[in-house]
This record gives structure tokens, sequence and C-alpha cells, in this order.
């Protein structure tokens, strides 16, 4: 079937210049092992990762915060009479325990393949290891070793909806042509490198080690080995880490295979093909991974490359394919990417394609970083890692104040729930280590889990008070469960999975939380507003951070309380439970407003002594919660504007990745479908290296660099996804709820919306036409569209079709 224009704009990232560094580098997976490639005329280079490849270790032997009762009480008690200082002295002393070996997620080597020009051998050798190449990173300007005129023209171009790699290069009747994917079905990465000429393959191929206990031999004549430990300095004492083992195999068609100075030297070749696979002994039990990896790749070869590939892509288009989207004519759809970026900061939104291109790219990168069967979630750089956190104070890790959730804000909108099933699965186990710190920390049953976590169930309070005492971050996570069971209705899983942990989770809180002297509401604290700062008195006197209920945590609180008491119902059980929650939701303090119409971050109107800061965590009740909403609450949707507003107005702004998708975010939810446009534009355009990946600017909370991290990609995705459709619990599904002006005429498909249904949506001239909705349980639902609301009866397997005016068709 021939591609029409719209669907080529927005499934095809392409260039016609070199990857110069891993910024331009771009990313295949398959769920588990990653790879940034970097492809130039005549050098490719694949920075390799595998999602468990982490230094550190569980530290079960270091003294854990040590609260409990009578020190929290004693905490509490300074906070409740105002004295902040001497409320986080007290927290410090018991609340803040050493963590020498929290670790991070490394990368593991790099792939180095140079290609020789008309059949000459190439020579690799030199600094950078076995390959000769150290390849620049977000910093620095790099190097690709281009030759020049035997190499040209060149192009590169990632398929999403294939999920395939492609590189050519050379004149026509010589062209090389390039083609990598990452097999989910297989669990290989696989290459193929091709000729128009007969003979014209020749290249070298050497790896080269990115941590310091790395080792590479020849196997045969056609293989490489190697073998490396994921330590470090900086997040741990650089003697622990998971242990790797890998392999690469090199199959010819023509030509001759030989190894030389640890390389694989291929000469004269109609075509190679390349298989690598790789294991880690993380959780291993036996030693069977350390033969994993020769055993993958002898079944890759004995399939070959054709096999492989059509398994890849029965595996992974018929999910990519789940939903399509068109949001019109854009002139710029066939110009290389980084050009169509450039455009987008000069023009504005005058190309529509592209941000149904950053759509897709999102569902593209949730399914090359986390599948159903993924061992773990998306971490700060879903399964890649540009080596720029790792080298800092900050970690590869998990960020439990937004930046881990964000990875999962689209997933079941653009009909990828099964990817949030490692995240389900981690959950639990971060629920069972969360039992200790619960105990230890505030001795309360039920888990609790803080800032930021790891592969190794850390879930302690953070390095410092002032940011580290987010009791709630385990909590903010754990919403995931709650947002999978209502868009799936998966009764199996809630009863299983979901309910088990928020239950646990309901106790904690039920223990943990006191009744605040003056107000007589049920509170959290000592605890942050991640990673926020206020001034109690005049700003002379100092700021801090603790404090007793901040409004993130009574939000987050709300959401459990509600949700367990509805869940035992449905159960049929904890009838104990059910009235110990009623009790509590009925004290539990109430949304505010300040004094200068914002939304209340705190539970005292505090000024904030960083008015220009990244988070916005108190926002969580307009999204991706409903507590605010412009039809049911407008008074408090009218604060959250001004929340926005006050926090756009600053000069100082912390302008980054996550925090412009969440204005997008809460525009899109305030049904402001141009400001929410306007802050994906300044996403796409201004916050994305040329490679479409999201980054933290440099200078921001300690960065050196512009630093790649992932969630920008997915809480744009879930901008988009939101201007489109908006779901709540019980049925309801607002139509086109943000619509931009600049999207005039479109069609949407397979979007999903919660109580388990799919929606289809065509508009012309802002206009909607057509709706279908696909139920696929029953129940009633409300379709809304602007003032107008509709409710219809569904059966399961149900398809209504609705015109412009909400009309049955």
């Amino acid at each position: 079937m021939k591609e029409n224009a719209a669907e080529r704009g927005s499934t095809r990232l392409w260039y016609d210049k070199p990857a110069t560094a891993w910024p331009q580098g771009l990313p295949v997976g398959n769920g588990r092992i990653g790879a940034v490639v970097m492809a130039a005329p005549d050098r490719e280079v694949w920075n390799l990762t595998e999602s468990t490849y982490w230094s550190g270790r569980a530290d079960e032997g270091v003294p854990a915060a040590t609260g409990g009762k009578a020190a929290l009480a004693a905490i509490r008690e300074r906070l409740f009479a105002g004295d902040y200082a001497g409320g986080d002295r007290l927290a410090k002393q018991a609340l803040q325990p050493p963590k020498p070996n929290f670790g991070t997620h490394l990368a593991m080597c790099d792939v180095v393949i140079e290609f020789a020009g008309s059949g000459e051998e190439t020579d690799v050798g030199g600094p950078g290891g076995p390959g000769g190449f150290a390849p620049a990173r977000s910093g620095e300007p790099g190097r690709t070793g281009m030759s020049g005129g035997s190499f040209a023209p060149f192009r590169r171009e990632l398929d999403l909806a294939t999920a395939l790699l492609t590189a050519t290069a050379g004149p026509p009747g010589s062209t090389l042509v390039r083609e990598l994917f990452a097999s989910h079905a297989d669990d290989v990465l696989v290459s193929r490198i091709g000729s128009e000429a007969a003979g014209g393959v020749s290249f070298t191929l050497a790896i080269a080690g990115l941590t310091p206990e790395f080792a590479v031999s020849a196997e045969g004549d056609a293989a490489l080995e190697f073998r490396g430990r994921a330590t470090e300095t900086v997040h741990s004492d650089g003697t622990c880490g998971v242990m790797c083992r890998g392999r690469i195999e090199l199959e010819t068609r023509g030509g001759s295979i030989r190894v030389q100075n640890g390389r694989l030297v291929v000469t004269g070749a109609d075509e190679a093909c390349i298989y690598l696979a790789v294991a880690t002994d993380y959780r291993s039990e036996s030693r069977a991974w350390e033969r994993a990896a020769r055993l993958q790749t002898a079944l890759a070869l004995s399939k070959g490359y054709e096999r492989l590939r059509a398994s890849h892509l029965a595996d992974y288009e018929p999910l990519f394919r789940r939903v399509s989207i068109d949001l019109g004519f854009s002139r710029a759809a066939d110009l290389p990417t980084d050009q169509r970026m450039q455009l987008l900061r000069k023009e504005g939104g005058s190309d529509p394609q592209l941000f149904a291109l950053f759509l897709q790219y999102g569902r593209y990168l949730t399914l090359a970083g986390s599948r159903e069967d993924s061992p773990l979630p998306l971490h700060l750089q879903g399964v890649w890692n540009d080596g720029e956190a790792c080298r800092m104070g900050w970690s590869c890790d998990y960020h439990l104040d937004v930046n881990t959730e964000m990875n999962y804000y689209p997933t079941e909108a653009v009909h990828l729930g099964e990817s949030q099933l490692p995240l389900m699965r981690y959950l639990e186990d971060l629920a069972r280590a969360g039992r200790k710190t619960a105990r230890d920390a505030y001795g309360s049953p039920g888990w609790v889990a803080h800032v930021f976590s790891n592969v190794w169930g850390f879930t302690e309070p953070g390095w410092d008070t002032s940011w580290g005492l987010n009791v709630t971050g385990g909590l903010w996570l754990a919403m995931q469960m709650i947002e999978h069971y209502r868009y799936g209705l998966d009764r199996a899983f809630l009863e299983k999975q979901a309910y088990p942990v928020l239950r646990e989770a309901a106790l904690f809180f039920l223990d943990y939380m006191t009744v605040h002297p003056k107000y007589g509401w049920l509170v959290t604290g000592p605890s942050n507003s991640p990673e926020n700062h206020f001034y109690p008195g005049r700003p002379e006197e100092g700021h801090w951070q603790l404090s007793m209920g901040p409004t993130l945590d009574q939000v987050l609180v709300r959401e459990l309380f509600t949700f367990c008491l509805e869940a035992a119902e449905l159960l049929e059980g904890d009838v104990d439970l059910r009235e110990r929650l009623v009790s509590a939701i009925s004290i539990l303090p109430p949304l505010q407003v300040g004094q200068k119409g914002q939304l209340q971050e705190w539970l005292e109107d505090f000024e904030e002594a960083q008015p220009e800061h990244r988070h916005l965590s108190h926002l969580f009740a307009l999204y991706p919660a409903h507590q605010i909403t412009p039809e049911e609450t407008p008074e408090l949707a009218a604060a959250a504007r001004v929340t926005l507003e006050n926090r756009m107005q600053q000069d100082e702004l912390e302008d980054i990745e996550f925090t412009a998708a969440l204005f997008g975010l809460f525009f899109a939810r305030l049904r402001d479908g141009d400001r929410a446009l306007k802050h994906i534009s300044h996403l796409v355009g201004e916050l994305c290296f040329d490679n479409l990946f999201s980054y933290s600017k440099a200078g921001i909370a300690g960065a050196e660099t512009n630093i790649f991290v992932i969630d920008g990609n997915f809480g744009g995705t879930a901008v988009i996804a939101e201007m489109l459709l908006q779901s709540r619990p019980g049925g309801e599904i607002r139509l086109l709820p943000a619509l931009p002006a600049a999207w005039p005429t479109g069609r949407v498909t397979g979007l999903r919306a919660k109580g388990n249904a799919e929606v289809d949506l065509a508009w012309e001239a802002g206009r909607l036409t057509t709706a279908m909705i696909r139920t696929h349980s029953p129940g009633t639902f409300t379709l809304c569209l602007g003032d107008r609301r509709i409710a219809f009866e569904a059966e399961t397997g149900g398809e209504y079709r609705f015109d412009g005016a909400l009309a049955r068709q």
C-alpha cells in the first residue's frame, strides 16, 4: 500500500547529515536492550545499553532511618509550632541515613563499525579503545571520520511504523545500504549491510567498553565476546554492580572475515549480517546467564536475517498501528527532521504533522523501552543513557517526584497499556522493600517510598531533608496502578496486583497521618512539596522545605483512599478498612486558594521562595487527577490558571523538558488548546536534541550540560493525546477538548478512554465531524463536546458512531 504524505510526515525521522554525536543518534530498543545509533557515511557507532546494567547493590547492613513514633512526634511538634528550623534539624537527625551504594544505570559499550570505500580495508587503530573511537556526548562536538566523495549522498532514517533504522551512503550503482533493528521477538540486535556493487562491503567491527571492568575477546574468525561489570565511583564505591556478557556474530555472503587486533574484519563481501546479544546476572539464581548471549546469537544465525526481520515486524507492527494520527497538511513534512525543528522554532505551529510525529515517536519509544515482559520499567533515560547524569550528582535512576510517573502518563491513552506491566511489577517490589522503611522510619505498618529509587529496593528518604522527604513519592508512582485499572477494568489485575499494593499504602497513611491541632484536618508530615521552598514569614528570616500537609500529599492521599474504598466495595471485602477510609476522607484538607488567587502549594498560604521553580506538583489535582475541572470546580480551575500564569511570568523560570510538558498538560485540562500548543511547540522546538530526545538544560538542578531526560518525550505525547481526547472514571469521554486553531482538520484513530473503550475522531474546520466509540466492557458512557453531553448504554464489543452534533448514526 502506498504511503500518503500525512503518514510519511508522522512516522519517519530522517536526516541527510551524519550523526556527529550522541544527541543526533537514533534510538532502537526491544524493551531490554537499547542502542543509540550514530551513523555517518563511513562510520557507525552503536552506543549499547541494557536495562538491568546498574552499579550499586542493596546495602542491607547500612543503618536505616530510625525515626519511629517518638522522633516523628517531636518533629511535628516543632513544625506545628512554626519552628521550621527546629523541625528540619530533628528530621536530619532521624530521617537522613547514609546511602553508600545507591548506584546508577550505566551505558555498557560502543560497537564501532568503520567502512572502507571502494573495497579497501580500513584502519581503526588509535585512542578510544579497540575501535579507536570515543563518541561525543551531549556537550561535545564529536567526529564522524567522513571521507567525502565516494560516500555521498547520505541518508539515515528511523521508520517508527516498522522500528527499522536505515542508512544509505554512496552514489547509484555502489550505494551501501545498512538496516538495523532491535528484535523483541528474538531478543537480539540485528543489522544487515549490503552494497549495490558486487563485493562492495568491507568494514572492521570493534567493541569499546564504557565501564572500568570490561574485556573483549575473539571467538573463532567471526565472533567477538565481551564481559563487563557496571561499576563507577560517583553513586557507589566502585566495587559493586551488575555483570554482563555479550556476543557479536558475523556472517557474510561472499568475501571473507578474519580477526585482526581484536577486531572483526570483513573484506569484499556482497552482504554482511551482524547479530548481537547480551545478558546480565541481575537477579540471576544460576549461572545460565553466562551462556545466554552465545545461545541467543546461535539461534539468530540459524534463523537468518529475513526470518528475524519477519518475526520482528509481526511482533511490533500490530502494536504500533493501533493508533494513527493526521493533524493536517504540513508543507515541511518532506524535509529532514532537524530542518523541521528549525522551522518550528522560527514559525511556530505551521507543521502540524511534526506534532503527530512527536506523538508517534513517544509511542515508539514506549515500545522500544518497555514491553510486557521487560525486566524493569523505564528509568530517567528510558533504556538508553548519554552518560551525562551518571558522572554528576544526578543519577540515572527512578525519580519518583514526576519523572518516572511522566514516562507512563500517555501509555494507556495511546493504546499501549501492556507496556505498564513492568512498572506494575516494579511497584510490587517497591512495596515489599518499603515495609521496612515504613517500620523503621515512622513506626507504621504498610509501605512507603520517598523521592527516588533504584533496582536494589531503595525506599528511604533522599540524601537531604530539603528535597528527600517527599513522603508520597512511592504513592505518586502507585497512581499508575489506578490508571491501568481504570482504562482496562481488569478485575484480576485489581484483585491480585493493584489492590494489595494500594491497600498497604493506605494502611501506612492511615497510621502515619495525624490530625492538625489548629484545623482538625488529617495531614501528612514532615514532608516536602517537591522540590520547592517557602518563606514561613519575612524572606530575611530564611526559607524552608519541610512542613505539615503539603497540597500534593493531600491530593495523592485522597486519590488513594477514594480508590481503595471503591475497590474494597467492588471486591466485597475489608469492611473495617472501608469504615476507616470513610472517616479519614471526611477530614482530609480541602484544596485552597491563596491570597494571590493561586492554588496553594502548602497547607498554609506560604510565599514561594523560588517562584521560578520547575516543579508544579500541587497541580496533580488538575492533571492527571480530576479533582479540579473547569466544569465542576471553576474557582479552583481559575486558581490553577493563576498558578500557571505566575510561574510563566518569572524571568528566571527553570525551563526544562518536564515543566514544558506539564504546562501543556495543565492547559489542555483547562480546555485551552492554543496555550497547550504553545508549550508543546516550545518543548519540541527548544528542548529536544536533533534526534527528538528531550533534555534538561545545563545549569538547572546542578546539571553541567544539557542532559537527555526522556520524560519530556512521554509528557509531550500525553499533551497531544489530552488535547484530542480526555476521559474520566465513570465513563465520561470528552471529545476534542483542547483543539488548537492550528489543527483545524484532522483525524485520529485508536486512542483509549477510561472504561475500556477506544475512540476514533475526525474533524474539519475546527469542528467534530464523526466519532466512533468501541467498547470492550459494558457500562454507561457520557460523550461531551463543548457544552453538549449525551449518555448511552454500551455493551461488550459494541461500536457506536456519532456525528458532529453527537447524534447517533
